[in-house]
């Protein structure tokens, strides 16, 4: 399928979602809210795919927050009545499968709130990322007051959102907003490897984890742990835990040991 404001491209089990608007800063539009999410229903019914790497077309910016010329924001914001109904930052942070914010350039405003709602973020060491709302009167309103402070604690978070500024790459790694940061010429390479790593665990068993993290955070932690041992109770059948067993035994003798009298 093809969209007018990204581009979305499979191979070896990983799909490259690209937000394409590099002449306005790969900036949120309407038009592009609704591509992420066709783009994201179209890797949840594809089972080949197993990782998505969110990256900005261009080297200056991975997404430079919303676009404020789009008409559909000047009427009523990211909740008007041309954008889409459901949020695409949350369809990103609920896919079956885990997320990868590839941040090549500036991500700011709801850039920076499309990264947060990514499973990990890998940034390129020239980057900037941050909230800029509160310097013209506003806050962020795409998920940034709520997912930040849980990433990275209530006192950078109210840094960071107090300030408006934006922050340098390796200001974002100090304080736990990115994973890693790498040499722009490596920031692909490195997201695709990490991908290769996910893709050899089991699909079930990422898919639980992901489930698991994002709903227990909020839960209190006796309830999140009932609720752990629920989920990994049931993610998976007795077949598909033996094939995930077997698979692991073929790929390292540690394993093959322990499992050799369980198949």
């Amino acid at each position: 399928m093809a969209y007018e404001t990204v581009l979305l491209e499979k191979k070896e089990g990983i799909a490259h979602l690209t937000l394409n608007r590099p002449e306005r800063a790969n900036t949120i539009s309407a038009q592009l809210a609704h591509d992420v999410l066709a783009a994201v229903d179209d890797v949840e019914a594809d089972a080949a795919c197993r990782v998505i790497i969110v990256t900005g077309a261009g080297e200056r910016h991975f997404c430079g927050g919303a676009d404020l010329r789009d008409p559909a924001l000047r009427k009523g914001g990211l909740d008007g009545a041309a954008f889409p109904r459901r949020d695409f930052m949350r369809a990103l942070e609920t896919c079956r499968v885990p997320v990868i914010a590839a941040i090549n350039g500036a991500a700011m405003g709801g850039g920076c709130e499309i990264a947060l709602a990514c499973d990990v973020r890998v940034i390129a060491e020239t980057a900037m990322i941050g909230l800029p709302e509160i310097r013209f009167g506003a806050l962020p309103a795409g998920g940034g007051t709520q997912r930040l402070p849980r990433l990275v604690g209530s006192g950078f978070a109210k840094e960071m959102i107090f300030s408006g500024l934006p922050w340098t790459a390796q200001d974002a790694y100090r304080i736990g907003l990115v994973n890693r940061v790498v040499p722009a010429a490596q920031l692909i390479s490195t997201c695709e490897e990490m991908a290769k790593v996910f893709i050899e665990r089991a699909a079930y068993a990422l898919k639980a984890a992901k489930t698991l993290i994002n709903s227990g955070v909020e839960l209190p932690l006796a309830e999140a742990l009932k609720y752990e041992r629920k989920v990994i109770a049931e993610m998976a059948t007795a077949d598909e835990r033996r094939e995930a067993q077997q698979a692991a035994a073929a790929s390292q003798a540690t394993y093959a040991r322990i499992f050799k009298d369980r198949t």
